[in-house]
Formats: structure tokens, sequence, C-alpha cells
């Protein structure tokens, strides 16, 4: 199927077919921009927010979400950058459950508002993060929300969804391990055996103990391993295939405000299932350039396929690179995504899509960053923004995914990348999986008597099938999945190919 006909229905990932329903499918899965009204009625709310973000604690406000009314929610600042700034437009944390204990806004206990710092278009964090669930990479929902202040408009803000014990249930269906952020700078390094060393460059967000033996030991195997031994060991300790893939999205999206470039912002979560960490994106506000450390807008979209910033400092894509099958696990993943999903054919159509159902909040937003006129440009070309040294040159949307694009098809041509080739090329003999849309079963069809792999997870990310080194057709029975898309992921010696199917009973 072609996103130039599924861009509206996509646009805030709802769903083709009706599913059971998921808890905040009333916030992520519709088609609509939210309406949220935070009041206050301390005389000095705004001190009290301010304080409350130094000090870490949640003003009590009532929350107005959709026209529903709550009392006694929790709301405080948040961010780093989108925060220290002189502009009244904040982004806000808020706690449904902070003053009462059941309270929660369709089984959703806590929500993100971002202010959209350093985004003219609004939609870098929107887009990046789509991309992300639709190439099955661990990442929160995203939308659009207006938010009011005490009934003043306060702006157009995107809604992200809570890496928390909801999240991790609804993709691993268990959240009992440990979930560490990779903040303020968690670069992974070794600094010894003893767990207190790592307290100040992670947070240990959920527990049941505080025990952090299970991220030294993955600390350890990660830069204490041989060479000879790294292939073998790392999968015991790391979901391989989440932190390739998380790499190869923030190499794409010169998304460098991540472990690839400033070394955090992510999170992993230790899956007691599998026992191993699951790699998690987040806070891509920056993604399409604009995290550019010291490089200008020409550099930033054509940086390396395997750039890292200090490569000593980020020890397990370093190692990774440095293994010549992670290696080429590595450029599969980007041929892949290049392939599937990162082209203007692609994306313009869901960009378009989305500014013209954001527009009228973006003009109507007061406190936005930037003018109603940076909007429009960025959209397609490069903008340059008031600033010191000459200002930031900020990469326009349209123009990024050309540059990048062209980019890495140029770099990966020596890696026999032909995955880079667009699919209605005749040169390419594909896997083929029919039918499609599929009832209760779809057979796959390989292009030869190569022996295969084939992965499949729904558009959550979650792995919910597999087969294992076969040969020749095999049957799949999608009986018991829910409606909606799903993806197969084909492996073999020589390749990987990305596909999607749709599943309608």
């Amino acid at each position: 199927m072609k996103y130039t006909l599924l861009a509206t229905l996509l646009l805030f990932g709802s769903q083709l077919f009706a599913q059971p329903h998921q808890d905040g499918d009333s916030l992520w899965n519709v088609s609509t921009v939210h309406e949220i009204h935070l009041n206050f009625t301390q005389p000095a709310y705004w001190d009290t927010l301010e304080d409350g973000y130094t000090n870490d604690y949640y003003t009590k406000c009532q929350v107005v979400l959709n026209g529903r009314v709550m009392d006694d929610v929790g709301a405080k600042f948040k961010g780093n950058s989108s925060y220290n700034n002189p502009s009244d437009k904040k982004s806000f944390k808020i706690d449904f459950n902070e003053f009462d204990s059941v309270l929660n806004y369709d089984g959703i206990k806590k929500i993100n508002l971002n202010n959209c710092f350093k985004d003219p278009t609004f939609m870098r964090e929107k887009l990046a993060l789509d991309f992300c669930r639709r190439q099955g990479i661990l990442a929160p929902r995203c939308t659009y929300v207006r938010v009011y202040i005490n009934s003043s408009y306060w702006g157009l803000y995107t809604l992200v969804e809570e890496v928390n014990a909801k999240f991790l249930t609804q993709r691993f269906n268990n959240n009992d391990g440990n979930l560490f952020k990779g903040d303020p700078s968690g670069d992974l390094k070794w600094l010894g055996a003893t767990p207190s060393l790592y307290y100040n460059k992670y947070e240990l967000d959920r527990t049941q103990t505080n025990d952090w033996s299970d991220l030294v030991h993955a600390i350890d195997i990660v830069n204490n391993t041989p060479a000879t031994n790294f292939q073998d060991s790392l999968p015991t300790v790391f979901d391989t295939w989440s932190v390739l893939k998380a790499a190869a999205f923030s190499n794409i999206f010169s998304n460098l405000d991540s472990y690839t470039g400033s070394g955090h912002n992510y999170y992993i979560y230790h899956d007691e299932d599998a026992d191993i960490f699951r790699w998690i994106v987040w806070d891509v506000n920056e993604a399409f350039g604009n995290f550019q450390m010291n490089m200008n807008a020409n550099a930033i979209q054509t940086i390396p396929y395997n750039y890292i910033n200090q490569p000593a400092n980020r020890p397990l894509l370093n190692n990774l690179f440095n293994n010549s099958v992670y290696h080429q696990d590595y450029i599969n993943a980007l041929c892949v995504m290049l392939s599937s999903d990162f082209t203007n054919d692609i994306i313009d159509p869901i960009i378009d899509s989305i500014a013209n159902v954001i527009r009228p909040y973006v003009y109507a937003d007061t406190h936005k960053f930037y003018t109603n006129q940076h909007f429009e440009d960025n959209i397609n070309m490069a903008v340059t923004l008031p600033g010191p040294n000459g200002g930031i040159t900020m990469p326009g949307l349209k123009s990024f995914i050309t540059a990048r694009r062209n980019s890495l098809m140029n770099q990966l041509s020596a890696f026999g990348c032909w995955l880079l080739v667009p699919d209605n090329s005749s040169n390419i003999v594909a896997f083929n999986q029919s039918p499609n849309p599929a009832n209760d079963y779809f057979t796959i069809t390989p292009p030869g008597d190569e022996q295969y792999s084939c992965r499949m997870f729904n558009a959550q990310g979650q792995w919910i099938a597999s087969r294992e080194n076969v040969y020749g057709s095999s049957t799949v029975s999608c009986s018991t999945w829910p409606n909606g898309i799903y993806f197969v992921e084909f492996i073999t010696a020589t390749q990987r190919q990305s596909h999607k199917i749709v599943v309608s009973h």
C-alpha cells in the first residue's frame, strides 16, 4: 500500500480497521487535535511551577481534557533546553495519579505536553516518532493538543506517551523489570563494578528494588568482552536489533541529541521474560538535523552512515560497528528504512496532511517560538533563524529528506545496498506474501532457494511470530491477530527486506 493513499488515515496513528481497544487509544488512535485546559487556583501558580521544576514536585490543578473534568491532577514543567529559554511556552508533564491514586484518562496515568521548541514546523517529533513505530522501533505514541492555561490559549503542543508501566505492559506483556533512562549522560562506559558509580549518569525509573546489577552487568559485557566473543556475548544482555534499528533511525534523521551524538535521551528496559535489555527511543524533537554539534546545515545532512560522536565514549555503538556481522546488520537496517519509508514520495504527503490539520492552531499560537512564515518555509526548505554567531540554519523537512537520502544512497552503494532501488524496479526480486490483505493466513514465497528467516511485528513494534531457517514457501496463521497493519522482516545470509501486510478478518 502506498503512503500517498494512507497519509490521512495514518496521520495520527489511526488504524485502517477496528481493533480491540488499548488504553490510550482515545488519545493516540484518533484523527483529531485534542484540547486540554490546565486550571490553577494558586495566586502565584507560575512561581510554584518554576519551583516545582527546580525541586521536582507537581503542582495541583484542574485538568479538562476533551471536555472531561478532572480535579486534583499534578502538573510540572519538564525538559532541558525546551525549558531553559526565555519563552513562557514551557513543556509540561501531567500526572493524573499524583494526588488521586485511581484517576486516569482512558487507562493512561501520565502524559507529556511538549512545546515544539526549536521546530518552526511543529512536526519533527511527530514525524520521527511515527516513522519509528512504522519501522517496528520501540517508541512512544505522539499526537497534537491545544493547551489552555486558565482559559488562555497557550499554544499547540505535541502530546507524547510516557514510557512507564503501561507502556511496558502494552509492548512486552510485563513491566516488572528495571527501566533505565540514559540521562543525564548515559554513555554506557564501564566505570567499575560498584553500582553507585552509575547513579549520577542514569535514572532508574521503575524497579521493584534498588538493584542496579543488571545494568552494571550489561555495561561490563559491552565494554570488557573480547572482540572475538562480542557477537555471541552481546545478545545475552541486549536485544541487538532494537539497538541497531534505533541507531539507524537516529542516523537517517541526523537525530544527534541521542546516544549517537550527545550520549543520552533513550530508555533501556530489562524485559524479564527474555532476560535482555530492549532499547526505547525517546525525545526526538531535534530530528531532521536540528541538533548540529557545531556542524553546518550541509554537513548535518551528509554525516557518515556510521557517524558516532566520540566513538570511544559510545562503546555500545562503536563495538557494534567494529563487528563485521553487526556492521552488516546495521547497513541492512539502513537500507530497509531508506527503501521502505524514508523517501519524499512517502513522507511528503504525510507532511502536507499534518500541516493542513495543524496550520490554524499554529497561526493562533502567540507563544510559539517562530513566525507563521517560518512555519510555511521550513516545511520545504532551510530557514536561518536569529541567534548567536549569526543564528542557526534549520534544514527544511522535505529538503532534508532529499539531501539525506541522496547522501546515504551514495555512501551505502559500496555495500551493495540494492534495496535503495525504488520498489517498482524490475531489478528487484523480492519476497512475496499473499493474500494481502490476509484473513486467516498468508503464504510467504521466497525469491529463490536460499535459506531464510522471517519475523513479524505489529504496529506497536511487538515481535509476535517468526519462522527460523526455512526453505521454500511457508504459511503463517494470522487468525488470532487483530485487524490492522503488520510488518514482516525477511532475513537471508546476504540481505534483509521488510514488507507490510494488512490483516482484515
